[in-house]
C-alpha cells in the first residue's frame, strides 16, 4: 500500500467520529480538493499536497489547548512509523504548521506551492454552504450562541487574541470566513470562492433579517 493510501486510511478511522466540523468529511474534501488545484499547478508535488491535506487538522491546536506544534509532531510520529524520509517530513509538517487563519491582522505566508495548495483548499471549505454548516457544527461544539446583537465582531490583531475568541458564531463569519475569499492564493481557488463567498454573504443577510424579525 502506497503512502497517501495508508495514510488516507489512517485519518479516516482516526476522526470517524468527530464532531466539531473537523471529521473525515472535511480532511477528505480538503484532499481531493488539494489534489485538484495541484491538477491544475504542474510544478506541485502532487504526494506531497496530498499527505500535507490528509494530514493537515491531524492534531489542530483548537483541540490540543492551543498548543501550536501537535500538528506537526503528531504528523512526524506517524510519517516516521511509515519510514518516511526525512525530507518529507519536513515539508509536510511546514504544511501544517502553515495552514492555519490566525487573525485578519495577522499575515498566512506559505514557504511552498504544495502549502499554498493546501491552505487554499482548506479555506475553500470553510466558505460556502458547506462552511455555513461547519460553523454552525463548531459553535454549537464549544457551546457557543449563534448569535448575540450585544458581542459585536472584532479584528484580531494577534493570533494569541484570536485563538482566545469565545465569540457567537455568527461573528465568526465577520472575523474569519468573510475575509477568506480575498487571501487565496492560486488561480483556481479564488475561481471556486466567488460563488460560495456571495452565498455565505447572502445567508448572513437573511439570517439577521429573520433574527430581527425583518423576513
Amino acid at each position: 500500500m502506497d503512502l497517501t493510501t495508508a495514510t488516507a486510511r489512517f485519518i479516516e478511522q482516526k476522526f470517524a467520529d468527530e464532531g466539531s466540523g473537523h471529521d473525515w468529511a472535511h480532511i477528505r474534501r480538503v484532499w481531493l480538493m488539494a489534489r485538484q488545484l495541484a491538477a491544475n499547478s504542474p510544478d506541485a508535488n502532487v504526494e506531497i499536497t496530498e499527505l500535507g491535506a490528509l494530514l493537515h487538522d491531524i492534531a489542530d491546536w483548537k483541540f490540543h489547548g492551543g498548543d501550536y506544534e501537535a500538528g506537526p509532531r503528531a504528523a512526524r510520529a506517524w510519517l516516521e512509523s511509515q519510514h518516511a524520509s526525512e525530507e518529507l517530513i519536513g515539508r509536510v509538517e511546514a504544511i501544517i504548521r502553515e495552514v492555519s487563519f490566525k487573525g485578519q491582522g495577522v499575515e498566512t505566508p506559505v514557504t511552498s506551492l504544495e502549502a499554498a495548495l493546501v491552505q487554499d483548499a482548506d479555506r475553500l471549505d470553510a466558505i460556502g454552504a458547506i462552511g455555513i454548516a461547519r460553523a454552525f457544527a463548531y459553535g454549537e461544539h464549544k457551546g457557543r450562541p449563534m448569535h448575540d446583537p450585544a458581542v459585536p465582531p472584532v479584528r484580531h490583531e494577534s493570533f494569541a487574541s484570536y485563538q482566545k475568541s469565545t465569540a457567537p458564531t455568527i461573528n465568526h463569519f465577520y472575523e474569519k470566513l468573510f475575509h477568506l475569499k480575498d487571501r487565496l492564493q492560486t488561480p483556481a481557488a479564488r475561481a471556486v470562492a466567488e460563488e460560495r463567498h456571495a452565498f455565505m454573504e447572502a445567508f448572513v443577510a437573511r439570517f439577521l433579517a429573520e433574527w430581527d424579525g425583518r423576513a
